[in-house]
């Protein structure tokens, strides 16, 4: 059947991390992460600063997110380094 056939593949494949060509270093996560959230994040304060009225608030909403949202991104794509699918 067609899920054995991916199974089978994937057990099959099963490489570590320094064997495996098409992922990508533990250190490109965390500068796309870190590129991507400085954006985010300024998008937040400006929204923030909009709503609230106030800049302080603002910049600690900005703080929160910017931490969180981090940490959030760098697992997201580590797991989907381990999918193979669509690539």
């Amino acid at each position: 059947m067609i899920a054995d056939q991916i199974v089978l593949a994937n057990k099959e494949k099963k490489a570590s991390y320094s064997k495996d060509k098409t992922s990508e270093k533990p250190i490109r996560s965390i500068v796309k992460s870190i590129s991507w959230r400085v954006i985010g994040t300024l998008d937040t304060i400006i929204i923030s600063w909009i709503i609230t009225g106030t800049l302080t608030l603002a910049f600690s909403i900005g703080v929160v997110e910017l931490v969180t949202k981090m940490v959030l991104y760098f697992f997201h794509e580590r797991i989907w380094n381990n999918i193979g699918w669509g690539k």
